[in-house]
């Protein structure tokens, strides 16, 4: 459970239930989420069950996904079912897919390679003219 009054910067990785009620900024990947009423999430989940109350921005990827009653949503679901309850926000494109989860792992995505060092300096000297 992350608390109300937590903020995380970084991806999440669970084997089971996530329950957000403060601010994620970053990818949520378990098997299931629940993104608490006063949550706010930037980042995309991951998840066999996803059930969204609070805020999110960002992609979900889920077999089943419920946007609740008083859930924000701007970005793209993808589903094998979705329920909207009235008086959901929800801004996106909605894709079936009988796996959604296909080809995707659960595991945070790998470090990104260092970025090359600067060129090595030119030198001093011009070269000579022709």
């Amino acid at each position: 459970m992350i608390g109300a009054d937590l903020l995380i910067q970084g991806n999440l990785t669970s084997k089971g239930e996530v329950q957000i009620e403060g601010e994620v900024q970053g990818d949520i990947y378990a098997t299931h989420v629940v993104v608490g009423e006063g949550a706010r999430v930037t980042g995309g989940i991951i998840a066999e069950e996803c059930v969204i109350r609070g805020h999110l921005l960002g992609t979900v990827r889920g077999r089943r996904v419920l946007l609740q009653g008083s859930a924000h949503v701007e970005g793209d679901v993808y589903h094998q079912t979705m329920a909207i309850e009235q008086g959901a926000f929800f801004e996106g494109k909605s894709r079936r897919s009988d796996d959604p989860l296909a080809g995707l792992s659960r595991a945070a995505p790998a470090a990104r390679a260092p970025e090359p060092a600067d060129a090595a300096p030119a030198s001093a000297t011009p070269p000579p003219l022709s």
